[in-house]
């Protein structure tokens, strides 16, 4: 039976600071949770009792509390305006940057994402082109927000999420190693040579990449317009972009 704890629980997590207190993130539905569920032990279930007798003896027992909801507690408790049959706290992973960076893997950077929807879609869109590690400025939205959760649709559970300082890490790298970005004045993406491996670096929604992480691109691309010249949007979504990128990159270079 689900209690009032348990949903104070759930909707405090809403808050970064809390999240980060607790060390806990909140995720919702049977594809996001189903993912979480095999590389993590949540600290609790909540569900509706056809989701939980459709689990059978999979739920982890140990250190998990599980809790059989109806459909209106489940709103209750739920971020959504849909509740999807069941809502799962999960612990954070570690989000620190690990000693060596994959110098033979082609990596996302972003560089001051703002929009939750954005970040999250831009993790999904990583899983599906075999993009494992994606690296985020201090600026970046919490990986953690419930609404970049539910947007990467069980892919947090696939890519790994480094918050770093940019500058830092990019001057660390080998000498020559291939840094690419997304700017006005790039050069076509479908006429530059492209490597299987190196960083590519994606900016802010409105402000593009910073001054600073633009200085250390040694690769500058932009994705042309069709047909050239005519006028046109002013830019692309963030997410759309680093599709679009990601593309291009797995097609000429696998």
């Amino acid at each position: 039976m689900i209690s009032k704890g348990m949903i104070k629980l759930v909707h405090s997590l809403e808050q970064k600071k809390i999240r980060h207190q607790e060390r806990l993130f909140v995720a919702e539905g049977p594809k996001v949770v189903g993912d979480l569920l095999k590389v993590a032990s949540p600290r609790l279930i909540i569900a509706t009792d056809d989701w939980m007798r459709q689990q059978g003896d999979n739920l982890p027992s140990d250190g998990t509390t599980t809790a059989i909801a109806t459909d209106d507690e489940l709103r209750k408790a739920s971020f959504l305006q849909h509740p999807q049959q069941v809502i799962g706290v999960f612990p954070m992973t570690d989000d620190h940057t690990p000693d060596a960076f994959p110098t033979s893997q082609l990596c996302l950077a972003l560089d001051g994402v703002q929009d939750p929807g954005n970040l999250g879609t831009i993790i999904r869109i990583a899983d599906w082109f075999g993009i494992e590690h994606i690296y985020c400025s201090e600026t970046t939205t919490d990986l953690y927000n419930p609404k970049v959760v539910q947007a990467t649709m069980g892919s947090i559970a696939r890519v790994k999420l480094h918050y770093t300082n940019l500058p830092t890490l990019i001057s660390q790298l080998p000498e020559g190693f291939p840094v690419y970005g997304t700017l006005l004045d790039g050069h076509d993406l479908y006429s530059q040579p492209l490597t299987p491996h190196g960083l590519i670096v994606m900016g802010n929604e409105g402000n593009g990449i910073s001054a600073e992480v633009a200085r250390l691109v040694n690769h500058r691309l932009l994705i042309p317009n069709y047909p050239a010249g005519r006028k046109t949007a002013d830019s692309l979504n963030v997410a759309i972009a680093t599709a679009i990128t990601c593309a291009e990159f797995r097609r000429r270079t696998l």
